[in-house]
């Protein structure tokens, strides 16, 4: 199989995916490559989201104080039993306050076989309490075509192959058109590139990774993206995110 068709979903969800996406498509685990630590309270509103024995399996944002959101494919046949949320911390390890979860709300135009729509909504069964560590994220309402300096946030791989941090990174990176990253992708893998999708560049050698999945992508404030897919890993081909200006109305419809 060529690098070109090797498709990487940005998250620790093998599990929940064998067997329902095609070969090119390949569940991993990582983290944000080239990226570096987070300072205390600098990205406020990131969440691990971690099954009932504490790993960490995907990253997430806080919309409200009742609300996280997340990747629907992270979230697609996950109980509410084994999907917990942690906010304000910024180590896997120690630290934040740990939220179960009350009910999963997927996209229901959510595809396992395109990524399309490839968002969810947690809502937490005991509420965030906002601080200067934890608080919910601005999200954009318009559509933007490309920018630069829109930051990225997760716990996945440093390195492919590799293990995920400890230590929440980030790391800087560009928003580019939708037609610029359809271009550098093969047909298969452009096709996947929806109007509702964000793309991100980055030199080699930057990125995301696996672990990464669902966490924000933002630019001036407002979160931009929700990490979907990937090309593993950080060699050069535009990540791609769910884009949350084209999800804004669904996710206010379903969050109170």
């Amino acid at each position: 199989m060529s690098r070109l068709s090797l498709v990487l979903v940005l998250g620790l969800v093998g599990a929940t995916l064998a067997g329902v996406l095609p070969d090119e498509y390949v569940a991993w685990e990582g983290r944000i490559v080239g990226g570096s630590n987070a300072a205390e309270g600098q990205f406020p509103y990131q969440v691990s989201l971690r099954s009932a024995a504490g790993s960490h399996f995907c990253g997430g944002s806080i919309v409200n104080n009742n609300w996280a959101m997340s990747a629907a494919h992270c979230t697609v046949g996950r109980t509410t039993a084994n999907t917990i949320v942690v906010a304000g911390s910024l180590l896997l390890n120690s630290g934040g306050s740990s939220h179960p979860s009350q009910s999963i709300v997927n996209h229901p135009g959510y595809s396992s076989l395109t990524l399309a729509n490839d968002i969810s909504l947690v809502r937490v069964a005991s509420p965030f309490v906002f601080s200067a560590t934890i608080g919910a994220v601005a999200l954009e309402t318009d559509f933007i075509n490309s920018a630069s300096g829109a930051q990225a946030s997760g716990w996945g791989q440093t390195t492919h192959p590799g293990s995920i941090p400890n230590h929440l990174q980030w790391v800087n990176v560009d928003i580019i058109t939708l037609a610029e990253c359809r271009s550098r992708h093969n047909a298969v893998n452009a096709a996947r590139v929806h109007d509702n999708t964000i793309c991100s560049s980055s030199p080699v050698g930057t990125g995301m990774c696996m672990g990464d999945s669902g966490g924000p992508l933002s630019h001036n404030g407002r979160q931009q993206g929700i990490v979907s897919w990937g090309i593993a890993c950080a060699q050069g081909f535009p990540d791609v995110f769910a884009r949350v200006s084209s999800h804004f109305d669904w996710v206010m419809a379903n969050t109170d």
